[in-house]
């Protein structure tokens, strides 16, 4: 094994090539294609004068006087640098002393990066071209009304990454709010951890840099390209739909629109038919997880509301229903897990709202992040009270679900609502060693599950039956579990795994995992839905019974170790035949050689498959699956 140093030296070594290969991309690839487009990023030195002119004037009337150039020297201290600010280092020259200065300006945030030039006619074709100019080297060349008197050196950008990592002990805590906002407030002055450059930086000023910011040669990353490429961001903005994904509108869930055609919109009716599956971004969320809390703030016989909030939006229509339903006089539990990486801000001023309105408000399992996506609602029905579930893959968060691929199931199913019931409890009082049926909760029972289900299906193999398992989710690191799937690869299990992140897991290593298939897909949405699958010929095939056919499960978890040790995870297992059919199709077609995807090689490189032999294009799934939602007939 290797020392924690050894370690920390190979991650850097990785993490620079990665950054290299990552600026090396945007250099020679991006920006040349979108140049071919029409689409430019200009220096000053290659404006027109009246164009010069223009980005002067606008420079005078809208930067300049929101810029606050900081010196260095004995009365100036090195100024304090926000993570993740981009900034310009700045030599200038005392011409009578002959003594050169460092300072800092730091960009405006709060203003475009990219500034437009103005619509440029091409001469060669005549067609529009959308010319920028960055605001960094707007202000580059622009530094002498910053530093009248001057002569500039050497202006150059640079970025700190900090150490964000917030250390609370809960256990101490006697207010987690209180400590979490004590804690926030002094991560903003972490150690930085990075420190990126331009590559055309000298060595004085990087050395100067480095000195100030106390980071070593290995946190120095000197870049070619813009740095913070999330500026590209802005280019979305510019009028080309051709060059545009075209326009989408989630539909509403089939099982949903069928009793709204008969009537006004009655979520809970159609939850009484039969459970309904969701498929984010493709069915709406507005329409079924947000109109299902909404009717339910409204429903008069709705008694409670037990919601979990891992990340929400601004402005949540999730967060409004809840204080409708407390205005309202409903009992309102708000699980806000206020420790959610890089959403706590938000999460506190959520929680401070809701308890303001009267929601009662916890933030869980001290020691556990609370990760699972689950609300329940309490109707008072002509037949006493029913329990209506949502089980889900992904957050309570209208914009995200539009770009995010979730699933999410509801149902009012006796044995889901008393699980659940219990799971709320344990999250809220102490209730320790509840039990479940058709939920597998992490930390206890995730792993533990999931594996007795992967034996299961290795005992089968070597039994001579058919098997497999299917697989799809965010990353996979656990050990444990990676273990499991290797033995029951080399039992003869089919193993199939479409995943987005990290994968531990190396496929197709003879003699150990040549029964395994690992593939990624990257395309309009984030891939972030978690489904397990396992069947066997042995089994009851789909159809044969109530909870027959191979065994799915959807939920929050994937397997990795801070999933299933160190947070509340819940998976539901999914028991109508045509939902199991549908998720097992919905993996297989993910799998298919016939879909564009990444395909993992047996030495853990990723090879793209995007055309067939004949040269033509493959399926995108994605576009494949917005056309079949779209089309998809409802029965009146």
């Amino acid at each position: 094994g290797l020392s924690p140093r050894q370690q920390l030296r190979a991650i850097s070594e990785q993490a620079h090539r990665l950054q290299d290969e990552h600026a090396h991309y945007i250099l020679n690839h991006i920006l040349p294609d979108l140049a071919k487009e029409k689409i430019v990023l200009l220096s000053w030195d290659k404006l027109t004068a009246g164009e010069q002119e223009r980005l002067s004037r606008y420079y005078r009337q809208q930067v300049f006087p929101v810029l606050t150039p900081l010196a260095v020297d004995p009365a100036h201290p090195f100024p304090y640098i926000s993570g993740g600010s981009l900034n310009l280092a700045v030599l200038v020259e005392n011409p009578a002393s002959g003594k050169s200065h460092f300072a800092r300006v730091k960009v405006p945030g709060n203003l475009n990066r990219l500034v437009p030039v103005d619509d440029l006619t091409d001469d060669d074709s005549g067609n529009v071209r959308y010319g920028f100019i960055t605001m960094e080297n707007l202000i580059i060349a622009h530094l002498e009304s910053l530093f009248p008197g001057m002569i500039i050196k050497e202006a150059r950008s640079f970025r700190v990454t900090r150490n964000e990592d917030i250390d609370v002990e809960e256990d101490d805590a006697e207010n987690l709010l209180n400590a979490m906002e004590k804690e926030l407030l002094r991560r903003r002055f972490g150690p930085p951890i990075r420190l990126e450059i331009s590559d055309e930086t000298s060595p004085f000023l990087s050395q100067l840099l480095a000195d100030q910011l106390r980071v070593s040669a290995d946190e120095v990353y000197r870049l070619p390209a813009p740095l913070d490429a999330t500026v590209l961001f802005e280019l979305g903005g510019i009028d080309r739909p051709d060059l545009k994904y075209r326009s989408f509108v989630p539909t509403t869930n089939r099982q949903i629109a069928e009793v709204e055609s008969s009537r006004a919109q009655d979520i809970f009716a159609a939850i009484r038919e039969r459970d309904i599956l969701l498929h984010h971004p493709y069915d709406s969320f507005s329409t079924s997880v947000q109109a299902f809390l909404a009717q339910a703030a409204a429903d008069p016989k709705v008694l409670a509301i037990k919601q979990t909030l891992y990340r929400t939006s601004s402005n949540s229509p999730i967060i409004d229903a809840l204080i409708d339903a407390a205005h309202a006089g409903k009992q309102v539990l708000a699980l806000v897990e206020i420790k959610a990486r890089f959403d706590e801000d938000a999460n506190i001023a959520w929680a401070r709202k809701l308890e303001r309105a009267g929601v009662h408000v916890v933030y869980g399992i001290v020691g556990l992040k609370t990760h699972c996506k689950l609300s329940l609602v309490v109707r008072q029905e002509a037949d006493g009270l029913r329990r209506y579930c949502h089980v889900g893959t992904g957050n309570y968060n209208p914009k995200t679900a539009r770009i995010y691929t979730d699933l999410g199931l509801l149902t009012c199913d006796p044995v889901v609502g008393q699980d659940m019931t219990r799971l709320f409890n344990q999250l809220s009082g102490y209730a320790p060693k509840s039990s479940f049926h058709r939920l597998l909760v992490a930390p206890r029972t995730v792993r533990s599950g999931l594996i007795q289900r992967i034996r299961r299906e290795e005992d089968a193999a070597r039994a001579g039956k058919e098997a497999w398992i299917k697989i799809k989710v965010n990353s996979i690191v656990d050990e444990k579990t990676i273990d499991a799937l290797y033995r029951a690869s080399q039992a003869g299990v089919k193993i199939d795994i479409v995943e987005r992140g990290i994968c531990a897991l190396k496929p197709g290593v003879p003699g150990l995992s040549e029964n395994i298939r690992v593939r990624s897909i990257l395309g309009r949405f984030l891939e972030h839905s978690r489904i397990y699958a396992f069947a066997n010929s042995d089994g009851p095939q789909i159809g044969e019974g109530p909870a027959a056919g191979p065994e799915v499960w959807i939920g929050s978890a994937d397997l990795m170790h801070r999933n299933l040790d160190r947070r509340v995870e819940a998976l539901v297992r999914i028991t109508a035949p045509e939902q199991i059919d549908e998720l097992i199709k919905y993996v297989d077609l993910q799998m298919a050689d016939s879909t564009a995807s990444w395909h993992m090689e047996s030495d853990g490189t990723y090879v793209r498959h995007a055309k067939d032999e004949g040269g033509r294009p493959l399926v995108d799934c994605q576009e494949y699956l917005i056309r079949k939602h779209t089309r998809r007939p409802v029965n009146h």
